[in-house]
């Protein structure tokens, strides 16, 4: 009988130690994706850096044995925000007129899937906020429709639809209370 090595979560508010680690396990998990302009690690980096800088940024990374095995950042975003301004039809009020925390990135190397890393990873990035609101993209292809509905099962609800960026694909802008604990996946 093998054991699984204790995972332990780092909750981080700037990139200085942990860039290399994001990055290496974006990598990993986008591997299928990276000849595709908007997954290449160069403009994961770039994206990386831009929300590093943004209000309220936090990432949460999980560590086996210290070896990065996943990875959940997000920031603030405020009404006005370009990321409401992108999402159609316009969102209901309830998400937009006070700050929410936009989960940019999660990813869990493919090793690690189905251990429930992911929604851990999730809900410690979560504990670390104060936002009401929680919202996210997802491109409802990946996976078969498998990651999407995924975040339903967390207690997400699909509010709208995004194209943040003329390489990305259009995306499902999702969104839920910070405090809504959904069911386990």
């Amino acid at each position: 009988m093998t054991t699984t090595p204790t995972i332990e979560f780092r909750a981080f508010t700037t990139l200085d130690d942990i860039r290399g680690d994001l990055i290496d396990v974006y990598a990993e998990v986008r591997a299928p994706l990276l000849h595709l302009p908007n997954y290449a690690v160069t403009a994961f980096g770039e994206r990386l850096d831009r929300h590093g800088n943004e209000p309220g940024f936090t990432a949460v990374l999980a560590y086996a044995n210290a070896f990065p095995v996943g990875y959940a950042y997000g920031n603030t975003i405020e009404h006005g925000n370009r990321y409401w301004q992108r999402t159609s039809p316009e969102p209901a009020t309830e998400f937009t007129n006070h700050p929410a925390i936009a989960l940019k990135e999660i990813g869990v190397r493919p090793a690690w899937r189905g251990t429930g890393t992911a929604r851990r990873l999730h809900d410690t990035l979560l504990a670390t906020r104060k936002e009401p609101y929680v919202t996210l993209m997802v491109n409802p292809a990946a996976g078969d429709g498998k990651v999407h509905a995924l975040y339903r099962s967390w207690g997400y609800q699909d509010i709208g639809r995004s194209q943040p960026s003329p390489a990305s694909p259009v995306l499902m802008v999702m969104a839920r209370a910070t405090g809504d604990l959904g069911t386990s996946a």
